[in-house]
């Protein structure tokens, strides 16, 4: 699974997507990829061939320019096709939704049509909790509930509207407008905040500019077909997959 140079620990947790091993001296770890594909917290379950190898890469390669952008994450080498090295943090229990277009359940929420544009984007924050179904939190509910400071929420939403910002034109380029995304942030030993988990066709939601084709996990949550190929795509755009450097 990994170079033969990086000892490996214990697997320190195992979800629906990936899992995370201790590596090196403790203060890293190793992301595994998996195939595995679940919806609607976990309701819908299947397999979607070479995911894990997509999602790495692709995470390997936006962490990489949002680095160079200057947006720190925990991103420290890719070791294969399915694993990479990151900085172990410890991940604050909120996921981070930003919009920029009406979908999904915002659409629901708000009664509006999919693919309304929305004036400036949209940062919402929802609890990791599948069983509750992720429900949305205010920020001081978020505080309340001890996931965070005030001073980290506000740098939280300030990071991640700037990778918004880095992320929109980069892909517009690549002829893939960025929809949604979601984002993790974790804390390292010395209580920095760094973007976390991935940045895949999982977490973000991408259609094509031009015929509006959606590029994503939509086509597995609404049994559109083609998923693998849409995956795939989206790599192409975005660098050789045959490459060990992206």
């Amino acid at each position: 699974m990994t170079d033969k140079n990086l000892v490996l620990g214990g697997m320190l947790y195992e979800g629906k997507a990936k899992q995370v091993f201790t590596a090196g001296d403790g203060d890293l770890v190793l992301i595994h990829f998996k195939d595995d594909a679940t919806a609607f917290n976990g309701e819908k379950k299947g397999q979607i061939e070479n995911k894990g190898v997509i999602n790495n890469r692709l995470s390997a390669r936006f962490f990489r320019y949002l680095e160079t952008e200057g947006i720190p994450t925990h991103f420290v080498a890719l070791i294969n096709d399915r694993d990479m090295l990151c900085r172990r943090v410890e991940i604050i229990p909120l996921e981070v939704i930003v919009r920029n277009i009406v979908a999904g359940s915002l659409a629901k929420r708000t009664n509006q049509a999919e693919g309304t544009e929305l004036g400036e984007p949209l940062v919402e924050l929802t609890c990791k909790d599948d069983a509750r179904g992720d429900p949305l939190v205010t920020k001081e509910e978020a505080i309340a509930m001890g996931a965070a400071s005030t001073e980290e929420i506000d740098r939280i939403r300030t990071l991640a509207l700037q990778v918004n910002e880095k992320l929109l034109p980069f892909l517009l380029e690549k002829k893939l407008k960025l929809v949604d995304f979601k984002l993790e942030f974790g804390r390292d030993r010395d209580g920095n905040l760094l973007l976390a988990d991935e940045i895949s066709p999982d977490t973000c939601r991408f259609w094509d500019t031009e015929t509006g084709e959606k590029l994503d996990k939509d086509r597995f949550r609404r049994d559109l077909g083609g998923v693998k190929e849409a995956y795939i795509e989206v790599w192409n755009r975005i660098g050789d997959f045959r490459s060990s450097e992206t």
